[in-house]
């Protein structure tokens, strides 16, 4: 897939976005998870290993190839790794999947009720590499905690931002403002979030588009103005701590929102498996995902 097909594929794409970027500080959980114990790996460079062995039996599974996952968000380590004997970019499109790299260096500590990301010093460098490779996009994650305005709108203002850098470089920009949804004022907090958006929208220069990645609102159609903004190409939702059941059912009530969960997908899935009862257990979650992004 060329840039223009894969832009096409997350504009049209009948599907959704698998999330498979755990990063160090949620890998040990991801393999607990999956089957794996912290003592069946000593190290990062042991720990990533056993990350990248799951994420590219996920990857090669028959299920993940089906067309209805358009979309797969890797972390850095998996993007310079193999999958199938090929770069994993290149064994993502070959399966019709358009790439995505995450690109954000982790939380800054909490102020004004939000959590803005580490400033991003190795951004230009993995930008330059991440065109090289052939992703089509990055993602960027900051935490929303209480309805704040300020923390709110510097939130949004940051991953703007860090977005047009982005863009300049030629990559699609996802941002990502989560909203904690354990959060007792989300429902405030949300609308506060899409006005801020709206206003970030409208200041983008003329034919930039960007994505976003947002919490499953409280209120249904919370974000429709946003999804049907000329400057954005999509908005995808996270399942934020919600399992494959919940987030289903909620984001099912939201048209033009399609998922890009990772719990949602993977919480099923066992190393000790079978290669059919593994395939069986991720395609059944596709599915649902799949189900509850096209709904409406």
């Amino acid at each position: 897939m060329n840039r223009d097909q894969m832009t096409a594929k997350i504009a049209n794409g009948d599907g959704f976005i698998a999330a498979l970027d755990q990063s160090g500080g949620s890998t040990p959980k991801a393999l607990r998870g999956y089957g794996v114990g912290d003592d069946e790996w000593n190290g990062d460079d042991e720990m990533f290993a056993r990350i990248h062995e799951m994420r590219s039996r996920v990857i090669t599974s028959p299920s993940f190839g089906c067309g209805k996952v358009i979309g797969a968000i890797l972390f850095e380590k998996t993007m310079d790794g193999e999958v199938d004997g090929k770069p994993a970019a290149d064994a993502l499109k070959e399966r019709g999947v358009v790439p995505f790299i995450k690109v954000d260096q982790g939380l800054a500590e909490e102020q004004n009720g939000v959590q803005l990301m580490k400033p991003l010093d190795k951004l230009p460098a993995l930008l330059e590499k991440s065109v090289a490779k052939g992703m089509f996009g990055t993602k960027m994650r900051s935490v929303i905690k209480s309805a704040n305005p300020a923390g709110i709108a510097a939130i949004v203002a940051q991953q703007f931002e860090v977005g047009n850098q982005i863009a300049d470089a030629g990559l699609m920009p996802m941002l990502e403002p989560e909203y904690d949804i354990t959060a007792a004022d989300r429902a405030e907090g949300e609308k506060i979030l899409r006005d801020e958006v709206l206003k970030g929208l409208d200041a983008l220069p003329e034919g930039r588009q960007v994505m976003l990645k947002l919490s499953i609102p409280v209120e249904p159609g919370l974000y429709d103005p946003v999804i049907a903004h000329p400057a954005v190409l999509k908005v995808v939702a996270l399942s934020g701590g919600y399992s494959t059941e919940e987030a289903c059912e909620h984001l099912a009530k939201n048209a033009g929102m399609i998922a890009s969960f990772s719990r949602g997908l993977l919480q099923d899935l066992r190393k000790d498996q079978s290669g059919a009862d593994f395939d069986g257990a991720l395609g059944k979650a596709i599915d649902a995902i799949h189900a509850a992004s096209v709904a409406g």
